[in-house]
């Protein structure tokens, strides 16, 4: 999902862009068209397709797979900011890298 500041990273109805795959596979590419300079991503194993963020035991962290731009990751005081998270398409024209961390 990319995300301007607006709704980053919870809702995910304000992503400006979204992609998924039914297929899993170590590496994986999806590529955006962007009409933005500033964005921030959010990538997702929703293992079981229920279309949210399921939480473990605790109701902060989560249960599923999740990986963010800067490698940002969910922490005790929530998930992670837009400023901490947000890239440059001038700094990125290559592309990104985003390891899905696991609980």
């Amino acid at each position: 999902m990319i995300f301007s500041k607006q709704g980053f990273p919870k809702q995910h109805s304000d992503a400006l862009l979204n992609q998924s795959s039914k297929l899993l596979s170590e590496s994986m590419t999806f590529s955006f068209p962007l009409s933005t300079t500033e964005y921030a991503v959010k990538v997702w194993h929703d293992e079981n397709g229920d279309g949210k963020v399921t939480k473990n035991w605790t109701g902060i962290y989560p249960k599923e797979g999740l990986g963010f731009s800067n490698g940002q990751k969910v922490t005790l005081t929530g998930p992670p900011k837009y400023n901490k998270s947000k890239l440059s398409f001038n700094d990125h024209k290559d592309g990104v890298n985003i390891a899905i961390v696991y609980p």
